[in-house]
C-alpha cells in the first residue's frame, strides 16, 4: 500500500494549483509534481472545503473533534488521579508516599506522565525508585551533596576543596576528587570561575555520530546513503530556510522542509517527509554537518525511530559534505538569486516548483548518464513502487 504523501508536499502542490499561469492545466501540474490528477483534485477539493468556500467536514473540524476527545479523555484521567490521591492520602497509618500510588494508577491504565504532571511531581525520579530502591551508597551521596550545596549557597565564591573542607566540618567527610565530581556533576561552580563562551563566538559543539561517508558519495542502491543540510535566504518579510535530503544513489531530493526559523524541527520535518515518501529505510545512512538541528535530541530520537545511522563531517570542512552543497549550488543560482523576492510564500512556491518540476523531472544529469533522478529510478527500478 502506497504512504500518504506528507502535509507539507500536499500544500505546496494545491499552492502551486491555485496560482498557475494562464493556459496551464490541472494536469499538467499533476505531471510535473509526479501525482495522479484525480489526487490532485481531491486535494483541491478538500482545500476548499477546509477554507470553507465548500460545504462538507473540513480536515480542521475532523481534528478538533479528535482532540476533543482526546481532551475530555485527558480530562477523565486526570479527575481519577485526584479522587484517589484524596482517598490514600487521607489514610492516616500510611505513610504519605506518592510513587506507590502512581505504580497503582499506572496498572489501571492511567499514564504516568498524567499522574506526575497532576500530582505535581517528576517523572525521572519515579523510574528511578521504580528500578530499585535507594541504596546506601546513594543515600551517602545525597548526603555529601547536600553538604557541598549548603555550603555553596552560604559561600558562593568557594571552589570545590573549600567546599569540601566546609562539608567535612559538617559532618560529612570527602576526598577533593568526590568533591569535584559532585560539584562538577552539578554544574556547582565558583563565583570567580572563568566564563564559557557562548553563541556564535563559541566552539562548535561534538559530533554526535562519526564521519561514515569520509567524502565517498556513491551508493548501490536507494535508500543506502542520504545527505542534508540547510540552506537560506533573504526576502521582503525576512529569511526562509530550506532543509532538503538528497538520496546519493539517484541524486533526487527524498525529502523537505521550508520555515521561516531555522529550529531542529526543520530537520525532524523534512526526515519525517522524506521517511514517508520512501518507505522502509531501516540501515541507511544520513549524512550532515555539525549542525545544531543534526545534533538535537529531536533528530537524533528520529533517527533512531526510523532505524537509521547517523554520520557527520568535520568542522569547517564543506568538502565532507559536497555532493549536497552542489545541489545548494544549482539552487542558488537557478532560484534564489534570479530576482528579488518580496515574501516567503513566494520564495517557498519557487522552490518546490523548480525541485519538483525541474530538477527531479527536467534536468539531465552526467552521472545518471544524462537522465533525470525520475527516469533514472524507474529504469533502475522498474518492479520497484515509486513515490511520485
Amino acid at each position: 500500500m502506497p504512504k500518504p504523501y506528507p502535509r507539507e508536499f500536499r500544500d505546496d502542490v494545491v499552492r502551486v494549483a491555485r496560482d498557475r499561469d494562464p493556459g496551464v492545466t490541472v494536469e499538467q501540474i499533476a505531471k510535473d509534481f509526479g501525482v495522479h490528477p484525480m489526487t490532485l483534485f481531491k486535494w483541491l477539493r478538500q482545500a476548499d472545503v477546509d477554507a470553507g468556500t465548500k460545504p462538507d467536514v473540513s480536515g480542521s473540524e475532523s481534528a478538533e473533534l479528535r482532540e476533543a476527545r482526546k481532551r475530555i479523555k485527558l480530562l477523565e484521567q486526570e479527575n481519577e488521579v485526584l479522587r484517589r490521591a484524596a482517598a490514600y492520602l487521607s489514610q492516616a497509618n500510611l505513610p504519605k508516599r506518592l510513587y506507590p500510588l502512581v505504580s497503582e494508577l499506572a496498572a489501571d491504565g492511567i499514564p504516568v506522565a498524567v499522574t506526575c504532571r497532576v500530582l505535581k511531581i517528576a517523572r525521572q525520579p519515579y523510574y528511578r525508585w521504580l528500578a530499585r530502591p535507594v541504596g546506601d551508597a546513594e543515600l551517602v551521596a545525597a548526603y555529601r551533596a547536600n553538604a557541598l550545596v549548603d555550603a555553596h549557597r552560604d559561600d558562593p565564591e568557594f571552589g570545590y576543596r573549600f567546599l569540601a573542607d566546609e562539608a567535612r566540618a559538617a559532618g560529612q567527610p570527602m576526598v577533593e576528587r568526590t568533591a569535584w565530581k559532585i560539584c562538577s556533576g552539578m554544574g556547582w561552580f565558583s563565583a570567580f570561575s572563568k566564563k564559557k563562551r557562548r553563541g556564535k563566538g563559541g566552539k562548535v559543539g561534538p559530533p554526535v555520530h562519526d564521519d561514515l561517508v569520509r567524502r565517498d558519495f556513491t551508493a548501490h542502491g536507494p535508500n543506502r546513503l542520504w545527505l542534508a543540510d540547510i540552506t537560506e535566504h533573504r526576502t521582503g518579510e525576512g529569511k526562509l530556510y530550506l532543509c532538503a535530503i538528497k538520496d546519493v544513489w539517484s541524486n533526487r531530493i527524498v525529502g523537505y522542509s521550508i520555515d521561516s526559523r531555522m529550529k531542529s524541527r526543520l530537520a525532524v520535518n523534512a526526515l519525517h517527509n522524506a521517511v514517508a515518501r520512501r518507505g522502509d529505510v531501516a540501515g541507511c545512512v544520513l549524512h550532515t554537518d555539525r549542525g545544531s538541528q543534526f545534533r538535537s535530541r529531536k533528530f537524533v530520537r528520529a533517527l533512531n525511530q526510523h532505524h537509521m545511522i547517523g554520520s557527520m563531517g568535520r568542522v569547517g570542512a564543506a568538502g565532507d559534505n559536497a555532493a549536497m552543497e552542489s545541489f545548494f549550488g544549482l539552487l542558488q543560482n537557478n532560484v534564489l538569486d534570479r530576482r528579488t523576492w518580496t515574501t516567503r510564500q513566494q520564495l517557498r512556491t519557487a522552490i518546490v516548483t523548480w525541485i519538483e518540476r525541474t530538477y527531479h523531472r527536467r534536468r539531465r544529469q552526467r552521472s545518471l548518464s544524462r537522465l533525470t533522478p525520475i527516469e533514472y529510478e524507474t529504469i533502475m527500478t522498474p518492479s520497484a513502487s515509486q513515490a511520485a
